[in-house]
């Protein structure tokens, strides 16, 4: 089993989260999905927690994360010769990422897809080399003023369990190719981070199986592939400073 962790190339702006829905698969039924995904985590909330460094020290710690700048990336990797893996996130609730602080629920939704750049995006699934996912694990780290680091979101799972049972899948996992499929989760929560948080970054590791041939069962092999997602964290003193000036009424 080989693994691919990301290239310079790996991060994109992504096009806006309506343009990615509809090139994903239609599924159902998406409270039940947030539900299972949200109850299957691996850890308890971790409650926000006070701490002895000032609130001022946070303010003046700078996190450089461009889904925060965008609200929305999207993280590619090279799983073979123009064949794409894309893990497409998006900040769902505060879709405003500033408001994004340690005490708040923080709700994203995010995608895993396929692209076989050899072949038009709607050949026949017989055309397209195809990729299975049979895993995918979340886990995070934390930026702190205090210099603690912790772990307070993590979460693995069998990508099969997440979605409705029509979708296409095999032993090897769930089909991710564009149009015949792929893994939609369209809510997670983070939920309390210590005070002092000023930034965190996720790790998502993907397992997946790759057909070195289009429609050839003897091709396929397996690998991990590594996406990091850098959120910045904000004070509540940021989070107010913010918010938009409202328009005095005459």
């Amino acid at each position: 089993m080989s693994s691919r962790r990301p290239t310079p190339r790996t991060l994109r702006v992504t096009v806006t989260s309506a343009l990615l829905v509809g090139s994903l698969v239609a599924l159902s039924g998406c409270s039940q999905v947030a539900e299972m995904f949200n109850g299957m985590q691996g850890q308890q909330p971790v409650a926000a927690v006070p701490t002895a460094a000032p609130a001022a020290a946070a303010a003046e710690m700078a996190f450089d994360s461009q889904f925060t700048y965008d609200g929305s990336v999207a993280l590619s990797s090279d799983v073979a010769d123009d064949l794409e893996l894309r893990l497409d996130v998006w900040a769902q609730n505060p879709k405003r990422t500033q408001e994004w602080t340690p005490a708040a629920e923080k709700t994203f939704g995010f995608a895993v897809n396929v692209h076989d750049l050899r072949v038009d995006e709607k050949a026949v699934l017989a055309q397209k080399r195809r990729v299975f996912i049979s895993s995918i694990s979340i886990t995070s780290q934390t930026a702190q003023t205090s210099g603690q680091i912790q772990a307070p979101f993590q979460f693995s799972a069998d990508p099969r369990s997440l979605v409705p049972t029509d979708t296409i899948r095999s032993d090897r996992g769930l089909l991710l190719n564009s149009f015949q499929g792929g893994l939609y989760v369209p809510e997670t929560v983070i939920h309390g981070l210590p005070a002092d948080t000023y930034g965190m970054t996720l790790e998502f590791a993907m397992t997946v199986w790759v057909e070195g041939n289009a429609n050839d069962d003897a091709s396929f092999s397996q690998q991990t592939v590594y996406q990091y997602l850098p959120v910045a964290i904000f004070s509540d003193a940021q989070a107010a400073a913010a918010q938009p000036t409202p328009t005095p009424t005459p």
